[in-house]
């Protein structure tokens, strides 16, 4: 059991520390303010240890719960937009209800999934690439500070995989810590409290927002999530786990969390063989996982303020290291198939642009413009026989 618990909490520290840096400065560029950041990353680890443990106790299976990395990257990719913070949180909700939606109606399971996988992964590698940018950029204007944060994190790559990302965020906060001095600590919460925000629903926001964040949430984080747990045997209803994941994202909404998913990489560490040599016991690694997001919850009012006194540059260069292993899957995703690669380049071109047009971000554009490619190059006449040609076709 104690093997299971250990995976549990390693899953949970591995995870919160990769990616809490990109959660907070998401939130803050769709207009947060950091006592709004600071209540939506407590929400959202309120939000998945409450999932994570329902589900843990009543199925029994390492039912691994995150909050949306990709989703966070598509709230950064949208810094500047001038989306007001009640927009986004009306844009979570929208998000969420279809989240919850999905699970409640096979057809719109069996439509996201059939949204080609060209289009969806290009958009995706779209958002991600500015970001991932950010860490050369980042070692370009600020070598000092930069530079041993990719130079850890490429070590522990080579030496262990799994630690590289939370390894370079320790080496960023020293340096955070190293050039912001002790001011930031009379703006830190000790304890953070939980912040309601009303939502207002802007249709602009909603198509440039929340379908994206849709999107990328149930292509890059659910339908993930379900494989990794049925290659480790593990057969677990999409209707719970969706609509489970939707509620408690439009439950964190409300506070400022902007959604809730599947895990992926944390479903593979407490779902495999190291968890527990029994399958039957590897839910108590979740169990655990779920537990510990209470105590990493409560310290959000620290870690807003610490993100908020760093240069934003260096901020983004660590998230850019989170998700340059989601960058390489999208791409790879994006032109495997030779006959869609242009249209690919072309959603991802548009995406990566960060063009808005008439008040709607590049993300719904490139889907747009994407399949509208798509549909064109994929359109063929039926070739009229010509003069002297059999129009019947030859025998085997």
């Amino acid at each position: 059991m104690l093997q299971s618990i250990s995976a549990g909490f390693v899953a949970a520290i591995s995870g919160f520390a990769t990616s809490f840096a990109l959660v907070i400065a998401g939130l803050i560029a769709v207009g947060a303010t950091p006592e709004e950041a600071a209540s939506g990353l407590l929400a959202l680890c309120l939000a998945i240890a409450v999932v994570s443990t329902v589900g843990a106790l009543w199925l029994r299976v390492p039912l691994a719960i995150a909050w949306s990395t990709p989703a966070a990257a598509v709230l950064l990719a949208a810094s500047g937009h001038g989306i007001t913070f009640s927009n986004a949180v009306g844009a979570f909700l929208v998000s969420a209800a279809l989240v919850v939606v999905t699970g409640l109606w096979p057809w719109l399971a069996r439509a996201v999934t059939s949204i080609p996988k060209p289009l969806a992964s290009a958009m995706l590698a779209g958002v991600l690439f500015p970001i991932c940018l950010a860490p050369i950029q980042a070692v370009a204007t600020l070598p000092l500070l930069a530079a041993p944060i990719v130079i850890v994190w490429l070590v522990l790559y080579r030496l262990a995989p799994r630690w590289a990302v939370p390894a370079a965020m320790v080496v960023a906060i020293g340096a955070i810590l190293y050039s912001a001095g002790t001011g930031w600590i009379a703006d830190a919460q000790i304890a953070p409290q939980l912040v309601f925000v009303a939502p207002t629903f802007d249709f602009f926001t909603i198509l440039s927002l929340g379908l994206p964040l849709y999107i990328v949430t149930m292509a890059g984080q659910n339908i993930p999530g379900f494989v990794v747990l049925q290659s480790n045997g593990f057969e677990v209803r999409p209707r719970f786990a969706l609509v489970s994941t939707g509620l408690g994202s439009a439950a964190g909404a409300f506070f400022g969390g902007h959604a809730i998913n599947l895990g992926a990489i944390t479903a593979a560490i407490m779902a495999g063989d190291e968890s527990h040599p029994d399958r039957a016991k590897r839910w108590t690694s979740t169990l655990t996982n779920g537990l510990l997001y209470i105590p990493l919850g409560l310290g959000s009012g620290v870690a807003v303020a610490l993100i908020n006194a760093a240069p934003t540059i260096l901020v983004t260069a660590v998230a850019g290291l989170a998700v340059l292993g989601a960058l390489i899957s999208s791409v790879v995703g994006a032109l495997e198939q030779p006959e869609h690669r242009l249209t690919a380049i072309v959603t991802f071109l548009v995406v990566a642009s960060g063009v808005v047009v008439v008040g709607i971000g590049s993300a719904f554009w490139g889907l747009l413009v994407g399949g509208v490619v798509m549909l064109w190059l994929g359109w063929r006449r039926r070739p009229k026989p010509g003069l002297g040609e059999d129009t019947e076709k030859p025998d085997a």
